[in-house]
């Protein structure tokens, strides 16, 4: 009895978050897929470690930081660009991706800087 209920309340909740998710505008769906493959990107290098072995730890170190670094980056890119939060309404949205390029150019460079 307890398993159909948390069955049915788990499909209403997907249908719910579907529902919301739908009116969700285009340009931050588009961050959201860039960020699920940063983050895709980050979880393949480490199953591939896990399989092949981690022999240059640096590369290996640098990539999943530059893959979960920009995630994180995109994260607040969303954040900036969307309608609904009244904190960042006064930003427009081109500053917001200006700090986008620069600080991924800046942690891009640092990556670089961690290879050696």
């Amino acid at each position: 009895m307890a398993k159909s209920s948390t069955a049915k309340d788990a499909l209403a909740l997907i249908r719910s978050l579907r529902s919301a998710y739908a009116a969700t505008p285009t340009n931050l769906k588009i961050i959201d897929l860039y960020i699920v493959f940063a983050v895709a990107t980050a979880l393949i290098q480490v199953v591939y470690m896990a399989l092949v072995g981690s022999f240059p730890f640096n590369s290996f170190l640098s990539g999943v930081l530059s893959c979960v670094g920009t995630a994180v980056l995109a994260v607040c890119l969303r954040i900036q660009v969307n309608k609904e939060n009244k904190e960042f309404k006064d930003l427009p949205p081109e500053r917001a991706f200006a700090d986008f390029v620069l600080c991924n150019l800046v942690l891009h460079l640092v990556i670089m800087n961690f290879l050696g």
